[in-house]
């Protein structure tokens, strides 16, 4: 409801979820108070998403594909505005750690050869969560699984250094990636 109106009221909200707005308000003594918890939630969500990828250890077309498959889950279980979410300096913090994470491994995959090195400075950074987004929101029709199948495939045909070689992709450095 949130993402479809951020200025839905609790008593609204209260009535999709099938409670008395009464129920609400015990649990959380503001609307503010709900927004924080869920914006709390689905940073929690994210950093899960992040840790399960195993950004630093995988090999980084296996870490990027599940990456990718866990963001699009999180955006579509916590579409809520990022915009509210940000004006938090602890989730602020939190988000910010977890882009550095991301950054990091976006830079593994250049050093791999999995990514082109020679994109504009900030080019393939904010690239990714936009083919996210729309994965996440645009295909909802597709699983996560196949949506994440879409964006890599799509970021790496479009950042990716890559050959064709019997039906595969063959990645610079020797690593293939198939996508289904």
């Amino acid at each position: 409801m949130l993402a479809a109106d951020p200025a839905a009221s609790v008593a609204s909200i209260a009535a999709e979820a099938g409670v008395d707005r009464r129920t609400v308000y015990r649990r959380f003594a503001s609307r503010e108070e709900l927004l924080a918890a869920i914006h709390q939630s689905r940073l929690e969500a994210i950093e899960r998403a992040i840790e399960d990828a195993r950004l630093r250890e995988a090999p980084v077309a296996v870490a990027l594909h599940r990456y990718v498959e866990n963001i699009i889950t999180v955006n579509r279980t916590w579409p809520v505005d990022l915009t509210r979410m940000l004006a938090d300096d602890d989730i602020r913090e939190r988000r910010d750690r977890s882009v550095q994470e991301v950054d990091t491994f976006l830079r593994r995959a250049t050093d791999e050869g999995l990514l082109r090195p020679d994109q504009p400075e900030g080019w393939t950074g904010p690239l990714l969560p936009e083919l996210i987004r729309l994965a996440a929101h645009r295909q909802e029709h597709l699983s996560a699984a196949r949506a994440a199948d879409v964006v890599v495939g799509t970021y790496l045909d479009g950042v990716g250094r890559t050959r064709t070689r019997s039906g595969s992709r063959e990645v610079a450095g020797g690593s293939e990636c198939r996508c289904r």
